[in-house]
């Protein structure tokens, strides 16, 4: 879900909980996550930003490779290898809760009345040349956008998920588009949103060329990095 303090309500510093899993903001003393550690007894977080585990109240960091397996579910990455692959096998994965799943065809959760949005979500996320671009992060991060520009942030997103949809090691058979969407509502003003439903071919229509136009693109002959 999104990565906000239950208490401040802070994006800022926020860290997850590794026993019940709620998200606070800071670990130094008096923070939300000491205190929480301090009242139940709950004493490894994972910083959401860096991936780096600590111990608190103690507040030292963690380093052990069988806590690998966590962070590569918040960030998954594929090399260029393992993309050219990804249909030439139909190897079913498992997921840590034991069912079995196949990367890419995996459920998004449905939170008020975004099935809509779902819809066209899961259907670019198997659309070979689109799907690639955006498993590797590389092929956009060093994209050079103005001060302040909020667009860029619908690319970053889609590419978290299209990752999150692909993951071979995921915790669940399903996963939460809940960030790409409030990117969604963000970056369309509302035009189209979680508590209301939408014209899905109108969000199609919206969503790409969005991308096209955050990724470099416009409405000339000039093309986007991964198309027209």
């Amino acid at each position: 879900f999104e990565k906000l303090c239950s208490i401040s309500l802070s994006h800022i510093n926020v860290y997850a909980c590794l026993v019940c899993g709620k998200y606070f903001q800071g670990r130094g003393l008096k923070s939300h996550a000491y205190i929480h550690s301090v009242q139940l007894s709950h004493h490894v977080f994972l910083n959401l930003h860096t991936l780096k585990f600590y111990c608190l109240p103690d507040n030292y960091e963690i380093i052990d490779s069988s806590l690998e397996d966590i962070t590569y579910v918040l960030k998954p990455t594929f090399t260029a290898q393992h993309i050219a692959h990804l249909d030439k096998q139909a190897k079913l994965s498992r997921a840590y809760d034991g069912t079995t799943y196949l990367p890419g065809i995996v459920g998004l959760n449905n939170i008020k009345a975004n099935d809509y949005a779902n819809a066209v979500l899961q259907a670019l996320s198997n659309v070979p040349p689109l799907r690639n671009y955006f498993l590797e992060e590389e092929n956009y991060r060093r994209i050079q956008r103005p001060p302040g520009d909020i667009m860029f942030l619908l690319v970053q997103r889609f590419g978290e998920l299209m990752r999150k949809l692909w993951n071979p090691r995921n915790f669940k058979a399903h996963v939460s588009p809940h960030e790409m969407l409030q990117a969604v509502v963000l970056c369309s003003k509302k035009n189209f949103q979680i508590t209301k439903q939408g014209d899905g071919v109108e969000f199609l229509s919206w969503f790409l060329n969005a991308l096209h136009a955050a990724l470099g693109g416009t409405k000339r002959k000039k093309k986007s990095e991964w198309g027209q």
